[in-house]
């Protein structure tokens, strides 16, 4: 599976979860990062990083290590731009 794919399955998978609450999109990607948009009523949560930190646990599940390296708040939620530790298991 590349990049791509684990990325959109893992949207996938979150967005069957959390949706409406929260609901991610891919934004861009390249080899060493890649940024992910969050929107929903989550951003007005005491809760708001539990809900990044979710995706990033999901891309761990598939075998893909990432860290957070920004969040850029925005109206509706944040952009986040997650680096790529390594390949995939």
């Amino acid at each position: 599976m590349d990049l791509r794919e684990t990325l959109e399955g893992a949207i996938l998978e979150y967005n069957k979860y959390r949706s409406p609450e929260a609901e991610a999109n891919l934004v861009s990607i390249s080899m060493e990062e890649f940024k992910i948009e969050f929107r929903g009523s989550f951003c007005y949560t005491c809760g708001f990083y539990d809900y990044i930190e979710d995706y990033r646990v999901i891309l761990e599940d598939m075998g893909l290590s990432t860290v957070i390296s920004s969040i850029e708040e925005t109206e509706e939620g944040a952009i986040v731009t997650f680096k790529v530790l390594g390949g995939q298991t």
